[in-house]
């Protein structure tokens, strides 16, 4: 195969594709359905045509029968003042008229046959258009249904085209979203560990935040205990001030003098 003939090859596949996708049914339908309307106008003006010329023949034949009877009637005048010769002639034109009568009687009998024919044909058509319309609107129901059905199914699956934008755009935002989450994870860690400093001159290494949280600790620890010798002392004053009282006497009963000795 040539080189020019495989150029014509692919040019003719990628434009029948390209048609191919192009191409609605309902569009292709109606430009038929309006193709088959135009030729039933054109054997519909046939009939009016072929209809008109028998009607001009029948007015020719009409007339001719006229003349004939003119003729006839001269003829018979003309025999009546003994002019045969007269009578002749009359008669040979009105012979002549018969065979121009006989000639248009064939025609006319021709274009009333064709007008027949197309009168017809025009039904027939008719018939086959109106059935085709049917079809037609059934068809295009029909694609109309399955389009619309196709296109949810789609967008239910996810696979229209639409919906593939919006699940690529949010995919991307997703990504995003989880790359600037582990940065500044990272960023945070790096701070932390003191790899990194602030440049506004706050940051703190990680010696100086684990003193502060033991310092934060001790603190916390000592308020607790305060507060629980505080709440402890409260509740067992009374008893401390009574003990004195109850005990003054045993102490001062038990004093014993020093013996004294010569």
């Amino acid at each position: 195969m040539g080189l020019w003939q495989r150029f014509t090859l692919i040019f003719k596949s990628k434009a029948n594709s390209a048609l191919d996708r192009a191409e609605d049914p309902r569009q292709t339908l109606d430009y038929s359905y309006e193709k088959q309307l135009e030729l039933l106008q054109k054997v519909r003006r046939g009939v009016a045509d072929v209809a008109t010329s028998r009607k001009r023949l029948e007015l020719q034949i009409a007339q001719i029968d006229k003349q004939e009877a003119t003729l006839d009637s001269q003829a018979r005048a003309a025999l009546s003042n003994n002019r045969e010769d007269l009578a002749r002639e009359a008669l040979s034109r009105k012979a002549l008229l018969a065979q121009q009568q006989a000639d248009l009687q064939s025609q006319y009998a021709d274009l009333a046959a064709q007008e027949e024919k197309l009168v017809q044909a025009s039904q027939q058509l008719q018939a086959k258009i109106d059935a085709f319309r049917t079809r037609k609107e059934t068809i295009k129901a029909t694609y109309t249904a399955a389009e619309a059905q196709t296109k949810i199914n789609e967008a239910v699956t996810g696979i229209s085209k639409e919906l593939g934008d919006v699940g690529l755009a949010v995919q991307r935002a997703e990504e995003k979203t989880a790359t600037m989450q582990a940065r500044a994870a990272a960023v945070d860690e790096l701070m932390a560990s003191g790899a990194l400093t602030d440049a506004t001159g706050t940051s703190k290494d990680s010696i100086t935040i684990e003193l502060e949280r033991l310092q934060s600790d001790a603190s916390v620890e000592s308020d607790l205990a305060r507060m629980k010798a505080e709440i402890a002392g409260g509740a067992t004053m009374p008893a401390v001030e009574a003990a004195p009282a109850a005990t003054a006497k045993p102490i001062e009963a038990e004093v014993v003098e020093p013996e004294s000795h010569p």
